[in-house]
């Protein structure tokens, strides 16, 4: 597991795609990798989809994941995504707000017109950095936090990242083209902010 920065509060790693972020007795999972690998404690502060790959940043104490969780309820801390998505939106750049409901049941979800009973506000901003035969390599900074945010919120637009057929995507690629890239916290401690980036190997984001 690749290590981008580690102290006494905090470590903050490259996920690996197909396992959970959060911990699970039945599954392969990064808090029980990372509490073998550091012979502490670990507790998770933000989430990433299984099958989504990239930066995150866990706690080693309770004081530090109570800090670092109000912060990721509260914006202070950002995550910035990378995606290739199918076509290419209007505008180069701009902001996307879905009212978003997620079916447990379906695993997946789903954007509403009306507010009830488990819908949330969903907010992300984008920008189109490059393109390659009809389709678009975006960066998207998450606002809010919801459940398979940045998958739907395009793919309920008729662009789905490449490799996403739970949102319809119908390619051929053997991944979700979704990459957490960056990720910038306040420390808990030091209150310095820390920013920390990798961008990914993988074929599919180096058009």
């Amino acid at each position: 597991m690749e290590i981008l920065f580690e102290d006494k509060e905090l470590i903050v790693v490259i996920k690996e795609r197909g396992l959970l972020s959060e911990e699970n007795p039945a599954k392969p999972n990064m808090v029980t990798s990372l509490r073998e690998l550091t012979k502490s404690e670990i507790y998770p502060v933000h989430r990433l989809d299984k099958d989504v790959g990239g930066v995150m940043v866990y706690a080693k104490s309770k004081k530090a994941a109570s800090e670092l969780s109000k912060q990721a309820g509260d914006r202070t801390m950002k995550k910035t995504y990378l995606a290739f998505i199918h076509g290419t939106p209007e505008e180069k750049s701009g902001m996307l707000e879905d009212l978003l409901f997620f079916d447990k049941s379906k695993n997946k979800s789903f954007v509403v017109k009306k507010e009830r009973r488990g819908v949330k506000k969903a907010l992300l901003q984008y920008e189109v950095i490059s393109e390659k035969d009809g389709n678009s390599l975006v960066e998207a900074e998450l606002l809010t936090g919801r459940t398979h945010q940045i998958r739907v919120q395009f793919a309920s637009r008729k662009m789905p990242l490449f490799g996403d057929r739970r949102y319809g995507a119908r390619d051929e690629s053997k991944i979700i083209a979704l990459w957490s890239k960056e990720i910038s916290f306040v420390h808990p401690e030091t209150k310095e902010r820390m920013t920390f980036r990798k961008l990914s190997d993988e074929d599919i984001f180096n058009i």
